[in-house]
């Protein structure tokens, strides 16, 4: 599983945060931060999901108010939103 945050399209809310601790608050930018996140385009960011983390991952897409969070299964079909 993996997950695609676009932070542009982040209006920090900072609900991922909540949900789960891959995300992290940057009160300098006024959006989240994956931590770990590879930057695959200007401003999408992407990561594995460990095993063990993939329904932390899941609430906090489900969580984020713009839809700036992504999740996809191992076989690249979109999950969530």
């Amino acid at each position: 599983m993996r997950i695609e945050y676009d932070r542009d399209t982040c209006i920090g809310m900072f609900q991922c945060v909540a949900e789960w601790e891959a995300f992290e608050r940057d009160e300098d930018a006024g959006k989240a931060v994956l931590v770990d996140g590879e930057e695959s385009e200007e401003d999408l960011f992407v990561r594995e999901v460990p095993d063990d983390a993939e329904m932390d991952a899941k609430f906090a897409a489900r969580a984020c108010p713009v839809d700036a969070i992504a999740v996809y299964d191992d076989d690249g079909e979109q999950l969530i939103p």
